[in-house]
């Protein structure tokens, strides 16, 4: 078995101290010379000297990572924000630790006791965690901070959240002026909060304009295209001029459904989104759907979480960042 290589190694390759290395390595050059620093900095290339993590924590008491639980590593929005996190986090010197849950009980409390074992700092939470008590107890037990993205229950903590009410009743608004007053709404069969907040602004909006949106009119479904393609023909069934999916992952699904029925997007049926993932721009028509920024809520995420884990006398944090419509070609107005 191949030796690892120590910074012991690299000291002696390099003809120098091992705190020399150390400092070198750990960002102190102004110390030493130009020479040095550049022989030291080679070396570690050439002999593929890598730091001992366990070592590095133990001295700094700190593992330098944040836990990262989401719902669904597969979908595009939660690409996005993960992307964000790790942009940010990279920056400050932190590696994020990332699980996905799929909601699952059993996973979740899996990963939260795997990021304790690994000395992570913090936690971001993006799933739609079971029971936040038992997750709280763990966590502060531990010593460990942790925030709460949108999809998660309300309480007394850090959060970053987006106004899914507003994006509903944007889409609403929308489809109500282009004259679609037989609409359906393809949602999830278990609604986060966020979900609830976006299906509420839809409903709430058609209603205040004397237009109420039945039971019936509503389709129950899982997150993914094959959830909105599963749905297809219930939705139909309804007759509806436009459909509302609540997220654009259930919308192409239905791109795919609506086409086998034989129906053309938007001159025989309206389609509308919710998330702009980026394949929103690429299906034929274009979705129209509500942008929520992905990639800003990773970025802020993470900013919190770093500074509650270097202040924990903080002040609580709430961020709640905007929505907007992006109007395409999936909506056609209804002339009666």
């Amino acid at each position: 078995m191949t030796k690892k290589v120590t910074i012991t190694d690299l000291a002696k390759r390099a003809n120098v101290s091992v705190t020399t290395v150390s400092q070198i390595l750990n960002g102190k050059d102004d110390r030493f010379s130009s020479k040095t620093v550049k022989k030291v900095r080679q070396l570690q290339k050439e002999m593929g000297y890598a730091p001992d993590f366990n070592a590095q924590s133990l001295i700094r008491r700190s593992g330098r990572t944040i836990g990262v639980l989401v719902p669904n590593i597969n979908n595009p929005f939660f690409s996005r924000f993960l992307r964000g996190i790790e942009s940010e986090a990279m920056a400050h010197d932190y590696i994020p630790l990332i699980f996905g849950s799929n909601n699952n009980q059993k996973l979740e409390s899996h990963y939260l006791f795997e990021s304790i074992r690994r000395a992570a700092d913090g936690m971001i939470i993006a799933s739609a965690i079971s029971d936040l008590s038992y997750i709280d107890n763990i966590l502060t037990q531990n010593g460990i901070p942790y925030l709460l993205i949108d999809q998660a229950p309300v309480v007394k903590g850090d959060k970053v959240d987006v106004n899914n009410r507003l994006g509903g009743a944007l889409l609403a608004n929308y489809l109500i002026k282009k004259g679609h007053q037989r609409v359906v709404v393809v949602a999830d069969e278990n609604p986060t909060l966020n979900m609830e907040e976006r299906l509420n602004g839809f409903l709430e909006t058609y209603r205040k304009a004397g237009i109420p949106v039945n039971d019936d009119q509503i389709v129950k479904t899982t997150l993914t295209k094959d959830g909105g393609y599963q749905a297809t023909n219930q939705a139909l069934l309804q007759k509806p001029t436009a459909i509302f999916a609540i997220n654009d992952e259930i919308a192409i699904g239905l791109y795919r459904g609506i086409h086998e029925a034989g129906l053309t997007i938007p001159d025989d049926i309206s389609i509308v989104g919710y998330d702009d993932i980026d394949l929103a721009e690429y299906i034929t028509p274009k979705l129209t759907t509500v942008h929520q920024p992905a990639f800003e809520m990773g970025t802020t995420a993470a900013q919190l979480i770093i500074k509650r884990i270097e202040n924990q006398s903080e002040p609580i944090q709430r961020v709640s960042l905007p929505v907007k419509l992006v109007e395409r070609q999936s909506v056609e107005r209804k002339i009666d």
